[in-house]
C-alpha cells in the first residue's frame, strides 16, 4: 500500500507540477504542439477582427479594429508570458490552455460585432479572460522568492484591472465603450514598460526574452501572414475570374510574402540585446507590426473586389499602403533593438496610397516597395559571401607561401 501510494504521489507530481518559480525557465526549449494549438486559436480571433475591418473600411472600423487587436493581442502576449516563466508540458499545463481557449470562443464569436449588438457580451467575456489570466499569474506569485514579488504583485494588479474595467465597459455606450478598450490597452502595454524598465538586475535577467520566446513570436507573426492569403482566396472567390482578378490577387499575395520575408530577413528569429529598454521595444513593436498584417490582409479582399476599378478605393488603398509602411517602420525599429543590430550594420543601413492607382498598379508598386529591403538583404549576403571567400583565398596562399 505504501509503495503504491508512493507511485501515485509521484505520478501525481508529474502530471501536475506547481507553477515554475521566477528565473527558473529553461534558457533553451523548443516551442511545444500545446503553445502552437493555442497560438492558433487567437489568431481565430484576429482573424475576425480583420474580416469585420475588411467590410468596414473606415475611421470607425479602423478603430473598434485597433482597440479589439489590442485586446487580443494583450491577451496572447500575457498567456505567453505565463506559460514561458511558469508553465510546464503536464496536464496542468494543458488544463491552463484549455480554460483559456473555453473563454476564447465565444470571445470570438462577439467580435463581429463588438462595436454594436455584441459589445456588452465581448466587454464581459473578455472581462472574464483577464480575470482568469489574473488568477493563474496570482497561483504562481505564491512561490515567488523576496525579489520578484514586487513585479509579480503588479502584474497580477494590472491583469486584475484590466477585467474589472472591461467588465464595468459593458455599462458604457458603445461609442465610449470601444474608447474606453482603447485607452485601457495604452495603460497596460505603458505599465508593463514601466515595470520591464524599473526591474532589478536580476528580474531583468528572469525577464529576458529567451529563444522559445523569439519563436513564438515569430510563429505567431507568421499565422497572422496566412491572413493576408485568405483575404485574396476570399475576394477570389465572390468575383468572377478572369486575366486582370487573377493577376491582382497573385500580386497580393506576393504583397504578403514580401512582408514575411521583410519580417525574417531582418527581425524575425534574433533576440534583442539583453538590456531592459531593448527587451520592452522588441516584445512591444510586435504589436502594431501584427496589427499591420492583420490590416494589409483585410484590405486585399477589397483589393480584389475591385480589380477592374480605375482607381483603388480611398479605404482600401490608405490600408493597403500604410500596413505595408507600417511592417517596414516596425521591422526596421525591431531590427534596431537586435543584438547583430551592430554586428551586421551592412545590413540594417539604410505615399503610394495617397495616389490610389489602379488595383493592378497599386499591388505592383508595394512590390517593388517591399522589393528594396529584399534587394538590401541579398546584396549584403552576396558580398559577405565574396569577402568570405577571398579571405579564404588569401588564407590558402599564405600558408602556400609559408610552405615555400
Amino acid at each position: 500500500m505504501t509503495s503504491r501510494h508512493q507511485q501515485w504521489t509521484r505520478l501525481r507530481r508529474q502530471l501536475w507540477q506547481p507553477p515554475r518559480a521566477h528565473g527558473e525557465q529553461p534558457r533553451e526549449r523548443v516551442v511545444g504542439p500545446l503553445e502552437l494549438f493555442y497560438d492558433l486559436v487567437m489568431v481565430v480571433l484576429v482573424a475576425q477582427a480583420a474580416h469585420h475591418l475588411a467590410g468596414d473600411l473606415d475611421w470607425h472600423g479602423l478603430g473598434l479594429f485597433a482597440a479589439v487587436f489590442a485586446l487580443v493581442w494583450i491577451a496572447w502576449f500575457n498567456g505567453t508570458l505565463h506559460h514561458e516563466l511558469h508553465g510546464h508540458e503536464d496536464a496542468r499545463g494543458r488544463s491552463v490552455f484549455l480554460l483559456q481557449i473555453l473563454v476564447l470562443v465565444p470571445l470570438g464569436a462577439f467580435i463581429p460585432e463588438a462595436g454594436g449588438a455584441r459589445g456588452v457580451a465581448f466587454a464581459v467575456t473578455a472581462g472574464v479572460l483577464f480575470a482568469v489570466l489574473a488568477v493563474l499569474w496570482l497561483l504562481a506569485a505564491r512561490g515567488d522568492s523576496p525579489e520578484f514579488r514586487r513585479p509579480s504583485r503588479l502584474f497580477v494588479t494590472g491583469t486584475a484591472a484590466c477585467a474589472v474595467v472591461l467588465a464595468a465597459s459593458a455599462a458604457l455606450p458603445a461609442d465610449v465603450r470601444v474608447l474606453t478598450w482603447g485607452l485601457l490597452a495604452v495603460a497596460y502595454l505603458t505599465g508593463f514598460a514601466v515595470m520591464i524598465g524599473s526591474a532589478t538586475p536580476v528580474q531583468a535577467v528572469a525577464l529576458s526574452v529567451t529563444d522559445a520566446l523569439t519563436e513564438r513570436f515569430g510563429l505567431f507573426i507568421i499565422i497572422v501572414l496566412g491572413e493576408t492569403v485568405t483575404g485574396v482566396v476570399d475576394g477570389l472567390a465572390h468575383e468572377p475570374t478572369n486575366a486582370l482578378t487573377l493577376a491582382v490577387g497573385l500580386v497580393a499575395v506576393v504583397i504578403g510574402f514580401g512582408a514575411w520575408w521583410t519580417y525574417f530577413d531582418f527581425a524575425g528569429h534574433r533576440r534583442p540585446r539583453p538590456t531592459r529598454a531593448s527587451t520592452v521595444q522588441w516584445m512591444l513593436v510586435h504589436m502594431p507590426l501584427t496589427a499591420a498584417v492583420a490590416a494589409m490582409g483585410a484590405a486585399m479582399v477589397g483589393l480584389v473586389e475591385h480589380s477592374h476599378d480605375s482607381r483603388t478605393p480611398t479605404a482600401t488603398a490608405w490600408v493597403l499602403s500604410g500596413g505595408a509602411a507600417v511592417v517596414l517602420c516596425a521591422t526596421m525599429v525591431l531590427a534596431a533593438s537586435l543584438r547583430v543590430w551592430h554586428l551586421d550594420r551592412g545590413l540594417y543601413r539604410p505615399g503610394v496610397g495617397a495616389a490610389r492607382p489602379a488595383p493592378l498598379v497599386l499591388g505592383l508598386a508595394l512590390v517593388v516597395l517591399l522589393g528594396v529591403p529584399w534587394g538590401l538583404a541579398v546584396a549584403y549576403r552576396l558580398s559577405h559571401e565574396g569577402e568570405s571567400a577571398a579571405e579564404e583565398v588569401s588564407a590558402a596562399e599564405h600558408q602556400d607561401d609559408n610552405r615555400r
